[in-house]
């Protein structure tokens, strides 16, 4: 069916309608926008004004009229809460103030697992306030109380300084929140100002400091190992690890508490020292919040008088040994470079493997190619202990023939061996050929102290977070080639390449040193090359891939140079021609030696008494 003059034209009209009510409404909204614009201009004129670079204020007309207006002590209800930033080339902190304390910190040289920056301090539970007598049988926290935020102050050393005021009304009373920031520097300056008498019971400010520990690495399960809380108290740094929910109690000085977590820090210190405190941690139901939570109560005493000047510090930045070191207050000892049995390394990382590391990656630029070299580095200065150890095994290899003789001899009709008697005689063999029982465990044993100081260098240090090599993207975590669709018990959820190559590196090892072993017929050792590794599998699966990488270039070389000294630098025949000139010369026994030996001659005879008794 057409369409007839008359709807045509009903629908120009309607159409033509539409347009001029667009026309119209756009005018209008643009005169609003534009009246909008007038009134917000006029009441930014009136406002505060803070740029992106710092806080330029000009509030010293209106201080006056503001605290004059306080009615209620400190509690400035009639100042609304504002966020101000202060910033250097490293971080930059806004300041809530409310409570003139850090709301935000962002770090600007480090990123996320997501590609977002690091922010060491957000969300509502970050906390600093203490407690104030604000007035007659009345008291405030501080971080219910309004402050007027200064113009910021660049000093001569071109650092920065932002203050924050409030006081009351009648009584002369006066707080000031003073932060410094310098450039290059993670560490802020905070000092609290007073003015005015009774302002703390006691004299002593109980501050208290909350910090939220927000998820920066992929992993948070092994983020979550990898954290600790931190503290100096009477000059002696310990930590403690916050798996599970705890809480610790000071009663001694204490210098600074530290909430790290895998290679960041949030920390607060007094010059001055705290005087005792408390601080407990809590950590998630599940994984996809936050790490951990840390609430810190400190006591700092201040000096009496009408004015004080408390001094403490913020440190907000990574856990990284180097830069911590300046600070000269202990605060590097939260980079775990040991701990436990094993706190004894740390001083390997700290002035040997920490300088040759900072030294090749100032050169090369693949921290992979670093780590290789490291390695080879580390194994030359090892091989000698190595090649002690494989002497020792050819010298064990060429004498056993002899101790197998003596196996067959004492061993009687029914195929029990006598073992005391069988281990004196092997002794004697021993001795007699120049041969050290410990000459092949000693050097293994010697080269524990490397192993485990690697182990915990290179999950701790900041330099490889980021850094990407062959297929990882990132060498302080782990490396995944395969997502697998659920959880494997005790191994994981991914399949780590890095991981299967030290593991089966590690496998091969085991066997050649198997092949080569003097007894290989016990029933267990036979299994042992293959029941390592699988345990390997399992634990390392979720290491970081520079650890991983380095163990396979580890195993590697272990396994070339125990080749080719076995193969082509020892010489059997030679050790055999040696064990012979040994036996010829008389054997020196200490006085220990001998003491053992009577004593196993003691167990001998009594033995044989026993065995006689019982055949009776």
């Amino acid at each position: 069916m057409g369409i007839d003059k008359n709807t045509l034209i009903g629908f120009g009209l309607i159409g033509a309608l539409l347009v001029v009510m667009l026309l119209l409404n756009n005018n209008s909204k643009a005169t609003y926008e534009l009246e909008q614009k007038r009134i917000n201009d006029s009441i930014a004129a009136l406002k505060p004004k803070v740029d992106s670079n710092a806080v330029k204020l000009d509030l010293q007309k209106t201080d006056s009229i503001i605290i004059a207006k306080q009615t209620q002590g400190f509690v400035q209800d009639t100042l609304k809460a504002a966020m101000v930033s202060l910033e250097n080339d490293v971080m930059k902190v806004t300041f809530n103030t409310r409570g003139a304390q850090p709301a935000r910190v962002e770090l600007k040289k480090y990123k996320k697992f997501d590609s977002t920056q690091v922010l060491l301090q957000s969300g509502n539970f970050n906390k600093l306030s203490y407690n104030i007598n604000s007035g007659s049988n009345t008291t405030a926290q501080t971080e219910n109380i309004n402050f007027i935020v200064q113009p910021v102050v660049v000093n001569a050393d071109k650092s920065q300084t932002i203050s924050f005021k409030t006081g009351d009304s009648t009584g002369g009373k006066e707080i000031v929140h003073q932060y410094t920031i310098r450039e290059g520097e993670y560490m802020m300056d905070f000092n609290i100002l007073t003015k005015g008498e009774n302002l703390f019971t006691g004299n002593v400010i109980n501050l208290l400091w909350q910090t939220e520990a927000s998820q920066v690495e992929k992993d948070h399960k092994y983020e979550l190992t990898q954290s600790q809380i931190g503290y100096s108290e009477q000059n002696n740094y310990d930590f403690e690890h916050v798996a599970k929910e705890g809480t610790k109690t000071f009663s001694q000085p204490l210098s600074f508490i530290g909430a790290k977590q895998q290679f960041f820090i949030a920390a607060i210190s007094a010059k001055e020292k705290f005087e005792s405190g408390l601080v407990s941690w809590k950590i998630p139901t599940d994984s996809n919040s936050y790490i951990f939570r840390s609430t810190a109560n400190l006591k700092l005493p201040v000096k009496a008088g009408n004015t004080s000047n408390t001094a403490l510090q913020f440190y907000y930045g990574p856990s990284d040994y180097n830069i911590l070191k300046r600070y000269n207050n202990k605060m590097e000892n939260m980079v775990p470079y040991g701990s436990g049995i094993f706190s004894f390394v740390k001083y390997i990382n700290r002035y040997f493997l920490l300088p040759v590391f900072d030294f090749l990656q100032k050169n090369i630029a693949s921290m992979g190619i670093v780590i290789l070299l490291l390695t080879l580095l580390i194994r030359l200065i090892t091989s000698p202990i190595l090649y002690k150890s494989y002497l020792s095994g050819a010298k064990m290899k060429v004498l056993k023939p002899e101790v197998d003789a003596l196996k067959a001899k004492f061993t009687d009709k029914t195929g029990q061996l006598d073992q005391q008697a069988f281990s004196m005689e092997q002794m004697k063999l021993w001795k007699t050929a120049g041969v050290s029982p410990l000459g092949g465990c000693l050097p293994a044993v010697l080269q524990i102290p490397i192993f485990m100081s690697l182990y915990y260098f290179f999950q701790s240090n900041i330099d490889l977070r980021g850094k990407s090599f062959l297929w990882s993207n990132d060498l302080a975590s782990y490396d995944s080639i395969l997502k697998l669709p659920f959880a494997v018990p005790f191994y994981g959820d991914h399949v780590s390449l890095f991981t299967l190559t030290a593991v089966i590196t590690s496998m091969l090892i085991s066997i050649y040193s198997m092949s080569n072993m003097q007894d290989n017929n016990n029933p267990v050792m036979k299994y042992m090359p293959y029941i390592f590794p699988v345990l390997l599998l399992g634990v390392f699966n979720n290491l970081p891939s520079a650890l991983t990488w380095y163990y396979t270039i580890s195993n590697s070389i272990t396994l070339i140079l125990q080749i080719v000294i076995q193969k082509y630098v020892i010489n059997h025949e030679k050790i055999l021609v040696q064990i012979n000139e040994n036996r010829k010369k008389p054997v020196k026994k200490s006085k220990i030696a001998e003491k053992v030996e009577a004593m196993q001659e003691s167990q001998r005879k009594l033995q044989e008494l026993k065995n006689k008794t019982s055949k009776n």
